[in-house]
Order: structure tokens, then C-alpha cells, then sequence
């Protein structure tokens, strides 16, 4: 009873992390959509009655800010202000840094450093796992991830002798995860001798 407690608790948790996000930029997009539909207005009244231009027109404009914002974040200045955004406002937000790390990594424009996949051993068994640091003892602190979503899961400090690097990206072995374990046999694979990490 306790593992089904558990199972669907997870499962739940997962399924939230993914639409919370996904309802919330659906929800700005609208929102957006509808702050720029009186300044695109004056030029849908000139388009044919049956086009819906008001919301083809807002959402064209909505992409084109994010394109604008989009290149000025590729700017020097423009990158150290959403560094200071990232700092001061998104990092205060829980959870925030390793979502944003994980995503990056999973798209592959991430630090490799940040989030290693490994193999680590629990009571008998081998699991997917990511070290997220290395204490001054030489112990790792390693977050092993929920199935089927790499979001959620738990909080392990091991010992080197029971954390096993992987030499796979990071979106290989969050893929694993998130196909209930298929592709689980390529990580064993390319495990490495114990302490590796």
C-alpha cells in the first residue's frame, strides 16, 4: 500500500511540475495576447471580417517582443541584466536553480559540472541518479529522481564507493528516467569503477 502511496504521490508531483509551468506561460501568453490586442486593433479593422486578426496580429506581436528580448539578452549589458534578474528575483523562487540547470543541461546548452549522471548503489540495487555537489570529505550529495519525471525525487549524501559516474549526456540518462527505466541498460554500460564520479 505504501509503495501505490508512494507511486502516485510521485507521479502526481511529476504530472504537476510539468503543467504548472506550462498552464502559467499559456495563462502570460494570454494575458499578453489581450494587453497588446488594443495596439494592434486599428490595423485588424482593416483586415477581412472572417480572419480573427485582433489574435493573429497580438500573438505575432507577442513573438516579436520575445525575438527582441530574445536578442538583447544575447547582448553583453543584456546578459548581465538577466544574470541579475536570475540573482535577485528568479533565484529566491524554490526549486528555481536546479529546474533552470537541469533544463539547460537536458537542451544541452548546460554546465556539465553542475549535474553528472551517475549510478548509484541503495541497500542492493543500482539507480539513475545526478551529482549535484562534492563535499570537502569527498562525499557526494546526489539527487535521485522520481519516475517518469526528472524533477522530483529525493536527496542522498553517499560515499564515493557507492557512486558510480556514467559517461553519458545528461538528457540520455533524463530520458532513462523518464521512459520508466528503458535505455537504463545503456547507462549500466557505460558505468564506471567505483569512486569515479
Amino acid at each position: 500500500m505504501k509503495f501505490l502511496r508512494d507511486v502516485v504521490g510521485n507521479t502526481i508531483i511529476g504530472g504537476l511540475l510539468v503543467l504548472v509551468p506550462l498552464y502559467i506561460a499559456v495563462l502570460l501568453l494570454g494575458k499578453a495576447m489581450q494587453t497588446g490586442a488594443s495596439a494592434v486593433k486599428p490595423l485588424a479593422d482593416l483586415l477581412p471580417a472572417w480572419l480573427p486578426a485582433e489574435h493573429l496580429l497580438s500573438l505575432l506581436l507577442v513573438l516579436l517582443i520575445c525575438f527582441v528580448v530574445g536578442l538583447l539578452v544575447r547582448t553583453s549589458r543584456g546578459s548581465a541584466v538577466r544574470q541579475q534578474l536570475d540573482r535577485s528575483v528568479f533565484g529566491k523562487l524554490p526549486g528555481y536553480e536546479m529546474l533552470r540547470s537541469l533544463s539547460q543541461q537536458v537542451a544541452g546548452r548546460g554546465d556539465e559540472a553542475g549535474w553528472q549522471p551517475v549510478i548509484v548503489e541503495i541497500e542492493d540495487a543500482l539507480v539513475p541518479a545526478f551529482v549535484v555537489e562534492k563535499l570537502d570529505d569527498g562525499r557526494y550529495t546526489v539527487f535521485v529522481p522520481s519516475v517518469p519525471t526528472p524533477f522530483a525525487g529525493a536527496i542522498y549524501v553517499m560515499g564515493p564507493e557507492r557512486v558510480h559516474a556514467v559517461d553519458v549526456p545528461v538528457a540520455q540518462a533524463v530520458r532513462a528516467i523518464s521512459q520508466w527505466g528503458v535505455g537504463t541498460k545503456s547507462l549500466i554500460e557505460r558505468m564506471k569503477p567505483r569512486g569515479a564520479a
